[in-house]
């Protein structure tokens, strides 16, 4: 979503994300020995199964739903103005062997349970769970999350940042600076949108410029793809079961727009977009990738909850 969009935040919704063994005895006398013609067992590969490491899957987590009243702001081109959709707000849980990942974090929290609320005056947003409340569900909590990253910094990608203050934050340091722009420059974001930026401030910061392989195995790598902001990313995944998969962050909203290539308003650059939008596409003819678009519905229901 765009900056100026959070205009119409009440504060207290950006105050109130911002508060936020048995021992068996061996018997006395030596085993008998196994006959001369039993195999033995083979301990180094039962070993060694037992120990491979598990397969690199990802929770998919419902991080809201957002009814847009009025689609014009979603394409430059004047085609949407009067339309509405719903859209909605998808968090990824990337459970790797050497650590988890959380791509994206949603609404604010405290929307949980509070029913639908207007933001922006076009945006209808809503929240069943928190991102904490989900991953109990799991059978985790926030202490199980090693890394967190954000395809870009609008409000609903970064609304339970409170939640995960533990993790590291692997972040493009042209987003970075957007959020906390560098002294002597001027900040160009609403000042509500600043004040949930400000969030990210304590968290151990891991800054990158241009594509990034987390784990260093080439299964999970942050590309970076700006024009919707100025570090905008998406997430290149290469699951055992569907291969290639990329998360889209905001480069499309609609399955409309990816057919069209339209380009938000509120984007930060639509020259920027439009290249990226190309090396995209390219991409995903090039590995054959599923796409997955973060805020389409008709992409994230058929997941039933997990991509493999």
């Amino acid at each position: 979503m765009g900056f100026t969009e959070l205009k119409g935040v009440p504060m207290r919704l950006i105050h109130a994300l911002l508060a936020t063994t048995a021992f068996t005895l061996a018997p006395a006398c030596a085993p008998k020995a196994a006959p001369a013609d039993t195999p033995a067992e083979p301990v180094v590969e039962a070993v060694a199964e037992a120990e491979a490491p598990a397969p690199l899957t990802v929770n998919v987590l419902d991080c809201g739903t957002i009814n847009v009243t009025d689609l014009d702001a979603f394409s430059s081109a004047g085609d949407y103005a009067g339309q509405t959709d719903t859209l909605t707000d998808s968090c990824f849980l990337i459970n790797h062997p050497d650590g988890r990942l959380l791509w994206d974090l949603g609404l604010p929290g405290m929307l949980a349970g509070a029913g639908e609320q207007t933001v922006g005056g076009i945006f209808n947003v809503s929240l069943d769970k928190t991102i904490t409340q989900q991953l109990a569900d799991l059978g985790l909590t926030p202490d199980d999350i090693d890394y967190v990253s954000l395809s870009h910094d609008h409000f609903d990608h970064i609304g339970q940042v409170g939640q995960v203050q533990g993790a590291t934050w692997i972040v493009q340091e042209d987003e970075y600076n957007d959020m906390f722009p560098p002294e002597g420059t001027e900040a160009n974001a609403d000042p509500q949108l600043a004040a949930m930026w400000a969030a990210f401030g304590p968290m151990k910061a891991e800054k990158i410029s241009g594509d990034y392989d987390v784990f260093g195995d080439g299964t999970v790598k942050i590309l970076e793809m700006p024009g919707h902001t100025p570090g905008h990313s998406v997430l290149l995944l290469d699951m055992p079961e569907s291969g290639p998969v990329l998360l889209a962050g905001d480069m499309y909203h609609r399955k409309e727009s990816r057919a069209l290539r339209r380009v938000p308003r509120f984007n930060w650059s639509e020259p920027e977009t439009l290249v990226s939008m190309d090396k995209f596409e390219a991409l995903a003819d090039d590995l054959g990738a599923k796409v997955i678009l973060q805020h389409e519905p008709d992409d994230i229901e058929p997941l039933g909850g997990v991509i493999r």
